[in-house]
């Protein structure tokens, strides 16, 4: 997976707050969690972070699924999820 710019998913300047920018957010830490748990494998606490997260960005593209389909679809597609 390459490296992903959040700034890219930013509506404005200011924009912290969005589905797309949070979304985001939380692909960029689940890949670098999910690197660290690959050479860690008994960082239990990790673990259960990353599966939050996981849970987190699912309720969130729910979200974006059930309120602008075109925006989920768009969010699949740049940060490369669901290949």
């Amino acid at each position: 997976m390459s490296e992903i710019n959040v700034n890219d998913f930013k509506i404005n300047e200011k924009d912290t707050g969005s589905t797309g920018f949070q979304v985001a957010v939380l692909t960029k830490r689940i890949a670098h969690l999910t690197q660290h748990l690959a050479s860690n494998k008994h960082d239990h606490a990790s673990r259960r972070g990353l599966l939050m997260m996981v849970a987190r960005r699912r309720k969130l593209l729910d979200y974006a699924k059930r309120v602008d389909n075109e925006l989920y679809k768009s969010l699949l597609a740049r940060l490369g999820l669901r290949h």
